[in-house]
């Protein structure tokens, strides 16, 4: 009998084993299967004959507290909307409108005015006018013969979207060695 209380008590030793080890892990599986002798065994690897048990790790002890819900990420600070333009105009230059060796006046319209938190950049042909950040009026000097396309774009600094923008092609007439009668031209109306 001594044999038999022995063996009697491994198995209950393992059989509480495999269940804490099934409990602490997020699933586990075990084995079980019954010998020659008609003595049940449990085992973490398969054996012929065994059956395959799954225990999963949401499985608590009859009594116990239920798992502690994750703490909730902090929620990011709300970003204010960014402020609707009801006009972003250029009203210098115009579109198609030429200039005959003379300073280019920029000018935008705004309403409302220019945000805080926005920025208004100015680009010619897709280059940055970095110099002409914020500004609603200037003069670009000294453009040589060509078309130009210039843009104003506002941007909100606190959510990065564009908010507003315009743009509008003008050109730049100059004289020529081979062409020097375009310098006293007639300027458009």
């Amino acid at each position: 009998m001594g044999l038999c209380f022995r063996v009697m008590h491994l198995q209950r030793t393992l059989l509480a084993l495999c269940v804490f080890a099934a409990l602490a892990c997020p699933a586990a599986v075990i084995y079980k299967w019954t010998d020659a002798n008609g003595v049940v065994h449990y085992a973490d690897q398969p054996v012929p004959g065994a059956i395959k048990i799954t225990i999963a790790a949401d499985v608590a002890p009859p009594g116990a507290a239920p798992p502690a819900a994750p703490p909730a990420a902090p929620k990011p600070p709300a970003k204010p909307p960014a402020v609707a333009y009801s006009e972003v105009k250029i009203a210098s230059p115009t579109a198609d409108q030429s200039f005959f060796s003379e300073p280019v006046p920029v000018s935008l319209r705004l309403n409302p005015g220019l945000q805080a938190d926005d920025t208004l950049t100015w680009s010619l042909n897709g280059n940055a006018l970095a110099a002409y950040s914020n500004q609603l009026q200037f003069t670009l000097q000294n453009l040589p013969r060509g078309a130009f396309t210039l843009t104003a774009a506002i941007v909100s600094q606190t959510s990065g979207a564009s908010v507003g923008g315009a743009s509008v092609t003008f050109y730049v007439h100059r004289p020529s060695l081979l062409m020097p009668q375009h310098h006293n031209l007639p300027k458009p109306p």
